[in-house]
């Protein structure tokens, strides 16, 4: 059997992709809390937010570091497999990614050491300083990659000339038609998976009595701001999807499972798309919704997935499902603010142990919807990697077979595996020493011995032992 390099090509982009992914995506947001901590910590004085801050400080840096190995490599990836895409693109992407690394990744690595190690060795406004500076350098770092990304789905300021991309207005092509709602759309699911993360984690940690009274305050936080962000993200997906309904019709009746352009259209709930035979099997929809949410008119006409032809439309069922995926769990993320609305009186939102539990299991829900909603905005660009200008085909490494893109897939899984798990070990380390684990920066000279029952710093609970909590 032969192997297409071509779709290697793609599993392989699109495996290193999605892997890198969920870790900027949390980081973004985790930085931004860490950042809130500081400053109540620099005008309050409450050694709350400061031991708030430290330990996530240390599951920032973990994550962090997995996503500074697994990004590494994708550069590399435009040369070894996308040779054309990177030669034809240069002049716009090389410049892009030169800019993230100098105005981002560097202005991160410098503070973050500062925020790590310096809590005792600079003055609190430094280091509440450092906190903002890693912060403001992930949404720099989030700007100049979405923006080529962007750039990619909505080419502007560009001409195509001789095979290469050639830059007429750099403000064209920097701020094109997409970029200003991708952005949004990336940096709000950044909140609200780092805000759901720490919302599971203090559910955990209240689960089992530890730190009640910290975790309660960050449990607290996390609710509130997820009580403005999860509708705002809902908002800002609906401007989203109005715009990539302007520049690309074809995706849009992929996301919808749409073949024919017609007027009251109905939103499908469910349905089997059969790209074979140009249509949809088990249809259940809501009569003429889809026309209302894309159009605000039940009786606007939504474009079908005829005004292009076979070849140059992208994998319909992974695009429909992939949609219904990341809105189904945004729904469901609206549904667990809401429930902590109901529960705040008497704080029950801290007690509730269903809430609890529920939050817990959530704390995954914001990955998933990130990478569904990453499936439906590549996949959905296909054959185009510039759409409209250059196809995947035309941009792959001409000398690539089928058995060297087989050969780095493999590689990439194996040690990004590895990458993985060492990750998440030192990760699980964090969260199982949770806050309670002493600041030992000035116990070197000592020997470490195993807390006894009397040194536990938390409250003793029977209700909590018998439950195995310690």
């Amino acid at each position: 059997m032969e192997l297409d390099p071509l779709l290697l090509s793609r599993i392989q982009f699109a495996f290193v992709v999605s892997f890198h992914a969920i870790f900027p995506v949390f980081t973004i947001g985790l930085a931004s809390f860490i950042a809130t901590l500081e400053a109540l910590a620099f005008k309050t004085e409450n050694p709350v937010w400061t031991r708030l801050s430290t330990f996530w400080t240390k599951v920032f840096a973990v994550v962090f570091g997995m996503g500074v190995v697994s990004g590494i490599v994708m550069s590399f990836q435009f040369g070894t497999n996308w040779s054309n895409f990177a030669q034809a693109t240069a002049n716009f992407i090389g410049p892009m990614l030169s800019y993230e690394v100098v105005t981002a990744f560097f202005l991160e690595a410098a503070f973050l050491g500062v925020l790590l190690f310096g809590r005792d060795k600079v003055p609190p406004g430094v280091h509440l300083l450092a906190a903002i500076m890693v912060a403001v350098g992930t949404f720099i770092s989030s700007f100049w990659i979405l923006s080529a990304n962007s750039w990619m789905h909505t080419p502007q300021g560009v001409e195509f000339r001789d095979g290469v991309f050639h830059v007429l207005s750099w403000s064209e092509a920097i701020f094109n038609p997409s970029f200003p709602y991708r952005f949004a759309h990336m940096v709000v699911a950044s909140f609200l998976t780092g805000s759901f993360v720490v919302a599971g984690v203090s559910a955990w940690y209240l689960l089992r009595g530890r730190e009640v009274e910290t975790n309660r305050k960050a449990l607290s936080m996390c609710l509130w701001f997820l009580l403005l962000v999860a509708p705002l993200q809902a908002v800002i997906g609906d401007f989203h999807g109005l715009n990539t309904l302007e520049h690309q019709p074809v995706k849009v009746a992929a996301m919808e499972g749409n073949w024919e352009t017609d007027t009251n259209v109905p939103l499908l709930l469910f349905a089997l798309p059969d790209q074979d035979s140009q249509t949809n099997h088990f249809e259940v929809g809501i009569p003429g919704m889809a026309s209302l949410i894309l159009k605000h008119d039940v009786q606007g006409e939504v474009p079908g997935l005829e005004l292009a032809p076979p070849e140059e439309q992208p994998p319909v069922a992974l695009v429909f499902w992939s949609f219904r995926v990341m809105v189904g769990l945004g729904v469901l993320m609206i549904a667990f603010t809401l429930a902590g609305l109901f529960l705040r009186p008497g704080g029950r939102y801290a007690t509730n142990r269903w809430f609890l539990n529920g939050l817990r299991l959530m704390s995954f829900t914001p990955f998933v919807a990130v990478l569904a909603g990453w499936f439906v905005t590549e996949i959905g660009r296909a054959p185009w990697l510039v759409y409209g200008m250059m196809t995947h085909a035309e941009g792959l490494t001409p000398s690539l077979t089928g058995g060297m893109a087989l050969f780095t897939l493999i590689g990439y899984i194996v040690v990004y595996a590895l990458v993985f798990s060492a990750g998440v070990y030192y990760l699980m380390r964090v969260l199982h020493d949770g806050m309670e684990a002493k600041d030992d920066t000035h116990e070197s000279d000592h020997p470490k011995r195993p807390l006894s029952a009397a040194h536990v710093p938390f409250e003793f609970n029977e209700d909590v032992v018998r439950q195995g909590g310690y």
